[in-house]
């Protein structure tokens, strides 16, 4: 009886040991917040696929350092308290080391509070520059959208090279919207450009005839149209049916290729900044970001029979980041912050350089000037 009490022991400390040395650890838990239905479903649901993507390579390689990681995905619906709801309970219920999110610059405006009083990293997809500014009130929040300032720089570079000077803005009323009509205004003196006309259109108008009259009746040179659900493809469209023959100037909102199909022919030769995954192909081959543009291209196309947009180059750049962040302090928050303040990263939005008082880290060198010919986005080559 002794003997067997001995032999069962040794048997129950070698499963004891085997268990140790085999258990996988612990995965690493991190929350997304996007708005994959909606009116800004065309930023949502490439986002959604895309951080699938990855995390379905990165745990098919192994993990990080053996770590899994396992998404928890939240829709948004692009609407501010769906976005704090679901900001919530990926950190008190889901105990996620950093949010990737939300998709609007409204609905990041909305969950910064939260973000910022449980101290987890919140990577907004989103452009509006007030998402990371100021610094000192905005020490968790990260951004991997290109400011919507530099995107106005971009324009109005191009707009002045070309002797612009007067021009009429239509902006939606969202956040992304009229955080782009506060840039175009402040900006517009820098470069000696009058705005003589200043209209708005909410998310869900179906005709802006109105408010383009008044443009061509200001004497504006061209138009900027400023928004981010599928309305914007309406203005081109009553553009042409107005005649009015003028340069249309389209925000980096614009930089899904579906925006320009809803707009039809009339989407011809609308002028907009955006970023190199929208001309991949055409990047030079020694550009730095040429490998990592052509990699996500391919992977994503493949995989969803769809075509990439900066959208989803958003969701790309944030989960290469933390996974890259992960991999060197593991899931501690407060670590993780502080480590993407030191990163340098080239990814798809363009080449991020962090620090403690810049949480963007992009200018507008991140953006080239695109147009629509034949119904496909090229690059403006002069």
């Amino acid at each position: 009886m002794k003997k067997s009490i001995i032999v069962m022991c040794v048997i129950a400390c070698f499963v004891l040991s085997a268990t140790a040395v085999y258990a996988e650890p612990e995965p690493y838990h991190v929350g997304c917040a996007f708005a994959v239905t909606g009116k800004a479903s065309w930023l949502g649901e490439p986002e959604r696929n895309t951080a699938r993507m990855v995390a379905d390579e990165i745990n098919a390689n192994g993990g990080i350092n053996g770590h899994k990681i396992v998404l928890h995905i939240e829709d948004t619906q692009g609407e501010n308290t769906r976005a704090v709801n679901a900001v919530k309970k990926l950190i008190k219920k889901h105990n996620v080391c950093a949010v990737i999110g939300p998709s609007r610059s409204g609905t990041s405006l909305a969950t910064i509070p939260i973000a910022e009083k449980e101290q987890v990293p919140l990577l907004s997809c989103a452009a509006a520059a007030k998402i990371t500014n100021p610094p000192e009130e905005r020490r968790w929040i990260f951004k991997m959208g290109q400011n919507d300032s530099d995107a106005v720089r971009k324009i109005y570079d191009h707009m002045t090279a070309r002797d612009i000077s007067k021009v009429g803005i239509i902006t939606g009323t969202t956040g992304f919207g009229a955080a782009g009509r506060e840039q175009l205004k402040a900006l517009s003196g820098d470069y000696g450009i009058e705005i003589a006309a200043d209209e708005t259109y909410s998310p869900g108008a179906t005709d802006m005839t109105a408010q383009l009259i008044r443009v061509r009746n200001s004497g504006a040179q061209a138009i900027v149209n400023w928004s981010i659900v599928p309305a914007q493809s309406i203005v081109p469209r009553n553009v042409k049916q107005l005649g009015l023959d003028m340069p249309l100037y389209q925000s980096h909102g614009f930089a899904n290729i579906k925006y320009a199909e809803a707009a039809g022919e009339a989407a011809e030769g609308s002028i907009f900044p955006a970023g190199r995954i929208m001309a991949a192909k055409s990047v030079p081959a020694d550009h730095p970001q040429k490998d990592v543009l052509m990699a996500y291209k391919k992977a994503y196309e493949a995989k969803f029979d769809d075509q990439v947009t900066t959208f989803g180059g958003h969701a790309y750049d944030a989960m290469h980041l933390i996974a890259k962040t992960l991999k060197k302090v593991g899931d501690d928050p407060a670590k993780i912050r502080d480590e993407l303040e030191q990163t340098r990263f080239v990814g798809i939005g363009g080449i991020f350089e962090f620090s403690p008082t810049d949480h963007c880290g992009l200018d507008k060198t991140a953006f080239e000037m695109l147009t629509v010919k034949d119904g496909k986005f090229v690059v403006i080559k002069d």
